[in-house]
């Protein structure tokens, strides 16, 4: 990537000293998303039009989450693209959370797409609808190979919160792929057309899941949430545990980006002429024992009754 020539470039800098976070991603590959958005979209109008010439529920209901899928490579993709800009006088935090953003809105397209899977499942135990099983068969065991590979390069990729929900959606798609092909070996064998929609709501269900573990995570860095792998309490109680500090209060724990835990707080010590070393202590402790690099404190003289 080219240096930032930017008149606010200099504001940006890390030093000697300073976190080795660069507010921008740089050595991340687009190249698995791509291929992988090719093969999901070409792959999903092919079960679109089946789907609806065979009626299956099955297989309408994969292909319209293929379509999600493509929807949230393509986000992914983007995200990722925009993630790399570096950070601005506008943005000075980087656009880090363009991950966690895509990832949010991949979720919530899935929900809607459960609610309209359960809809359709449901209409059709009440009014049952001839399905073509040999069609749904051939078809979702395609779907089924595409989405092994689909996986496989995604599981290979890069391990960050935008790409772990692009293969959520893939490993649903996957168990959708599995329910259309049981679904057409039944419909095929015995003529029960229930199993098409009961299959499709047990599939909504396993999406539903994995869509709410993702969306809860992307919605908890969104909202500036303490790390997962972080206790607040405990990194207080640490901080006030090191010689020369008396308190500390004011203090906030987030992620910058997903994985790039950050600090700010105000430290009570007895002598500031004391404050470097102290301070060379506590990143020292919070990088050891948290894994937080990214940190920024204010000193103050504790007042005498607590010093």
């Amino acid at each position: 990537m080219q240096a930032d020539t930017s008149p606010s470039a200099h504001l940006h800098e890390h030093r000697d000293g300073d976190a080795h976070y660069q507010h921008y991603t740089v050595q991340r590959s687009q190249s698995v998303l791509a291929w992988s958005l090719a093969l999901t979209l070409g792959f999903a109008v092919v079960e679109v039009v089946t789907g609806f010439m065979s009626n299956s529920l099955a297989l309408i209901s994969d292909a319209g989450h293929m379509v999600t899928d493509a929807a949230a490579l393509g986000l992914a993709l983007l995200a990722q693209l925009i993630a790399k800009r570096p950070p601005s006088a506008r943005h000075s935090f980087g656009f880090g959370r363009a991950e966690a953003l895509a990832a949010f809105v991949n979720s919530l397209v899935l929900l809607v797409l459960v609610g309209w899977i359960t809809y359709e499942a449901i209409s059709r135990f009440t009014h049952p609808e001839q399905v073509q099983g040999a069609t749904v068969f051939v078809v979702a065991a395609l779907g089924l190979i595409i989405n092994l590979v689909l996986a496989w390069m995604l599981s290979r990729g890069d391990s960050n919160m935008n790409t772990r929900a692009a293969l959520v959606n893939v490993l649903g798609d996957l168990l959708g792929s599995v329910a259309a092909l049981v679904s057409g070996a039944v419909i095929y064998y015995t003529g029960w057309m229930r199993i098409d929609p009961l299959l499709s709501l047990f599939v909504a269900l396993l999406i539903l899941k994995s869509t709410v573990g993702v969306l809860r995570e992307s919605y908890h860095f969104l909202m500036g949430g303490v790390p997962e792998q972080i206790d607040y309490l405990k990194v207080g109680a640490d901080l006030e545990q090191l010689d020369g500090v008396c308190s500390v209060h004011d203090l906030h724990v987030w992620d910058m980006s997903p994985g790039q835990p950050a600090l700010i707080g105000h430290v009570e010590i007895t002598d500031l002429a004391h404050w470097p070393d102290i301070l060379h202590n506590i990143k020292a402790m919070l990088l050891e024992k948290h894994g937080i690099d990214h940190i920024t404190l204010q000193a103050e003289v504790a007042p005498q009754g607590n010093a």
